[in-house]
């Protein structure tokens, strides 16, 4: 460990279980020295183990809906209480479509729907910004961190809706960086991750073809949840002060490749019994 967070307060929004990628950056994050206070939803909460994290890091839990502005406005206050005043990071790890849970072709979504992954995984995003920059509740050289992915540039089978949510997402850590960097020199940056089975990709479609595919193409291999939570870390510490507006990736040199040595093996393998979808669905 190297005290990288060592006297740094925080808040980490989205850990469910020991599979959650905000679980391990709250884990590593303890390591390194850091306070902080965790939340979720209540709902999310009751299928969780949140309340386990909470004990191990020495922490408490406070309820918020992202896309509650209430909400946030009450755990954001409630955190400066805790601590005695200003933070210094926050990690906003929070996604959800209804249309990919139910199946739905980008072709064909539920617009009600669609309205409702782009609150809870974008807008909640500008949402929690407004109000920690209204309360004033960063530290000058704080650093905000969300949860992006490829599809947000590039379009991937059964991603859905939600690479409109990814490129929102990424719109906002530019728009908002560039506010909050130039009145309070606080950062603002995405990590778009390799695909990592964590609860909420174990339920994207073909996540276990999209995992190989990934780790044949890139050149290292896909980055894991506890090294997407070291990476994190350094955006978090003293080290990245002057990274802002970007979107970083961080999976394995899989975003810079067109195709591997080792994907067009295994595709060439496969033109010698090809299989056409039945369906696109």
């Amino acid at each position: 460990m190297y005290n990288l967070l060592k006297g740094k307060k925080g808040i980490i929004f989205g850990a469910l279980n020991d599979m959650s990628l905000a679980w391990k950056v709250a884990e590593r994050a303890y390591e390194e020295g850091a306070e902080f206070v965790l939340t979720n939803t209540s709902t999310s909460m009751r299928f969780g183990n949140i309340d386990e994290l909470a004990e191990k890091c020495n922490t408490i839990v406070i309820p918020a809906d992202a896309t509650s502005v209430e909400d946030l406005e009450n755990l954001i206050d409630k955190t400066m209480e805790r601590f005695g005043g200003k933070i210094d990071f926050i990690l906003h790890s929070v996604a959800m479509s209804f249309n990919v849970r139910k199946n739905k072709p980008y072709d064909n979504l539920n617009y009600r729907y669609l309205n409702k992954t782009l609150d809870v995984s974008a807008i909640s995003f500008h949402k929690l910004l407004q109000v920690s920059k209204k309360k004033d509740a960063i530290n000058e050289w704080g650093s905000v961190v969300a949860l992006s992915y490829v599809a947000a540039q590039r379009t991937l089978y059964g991603y859905n809706d939600m690479a409109d949510a990814k490129s929102m997402l990424e719109s906002i850590a530019r728009s908002f960086g560039y506010i909050y960097g130039r009145e309070k020199k606080i950062r603002i940056n995405t990590i778009s991750q390799s695909p990592t089975m964590t609860t909420a990709g174990g339920g994207v479609k073909g996540i276990d073809g999209l995992l190989d595919f990934t780790e044949r193409m890139s050149p290292l291999g896909n980055a894991t949840a506890e090294e997407f939570a070291n990476f994190c870390i350094t955006l978090f510490s003293d080290l990245t002060k002057k990274v802002t507006m970007q979107n970083l990736f961080h999976d394995g040199g899989f975003s810079s490749m067109g195709m591997s040595l080792r994907a067009m093996t295994m595709y060439n393998q496969a033109l010698e019994n090809p299989i056409e979808p039945e369906s696109y669905d």
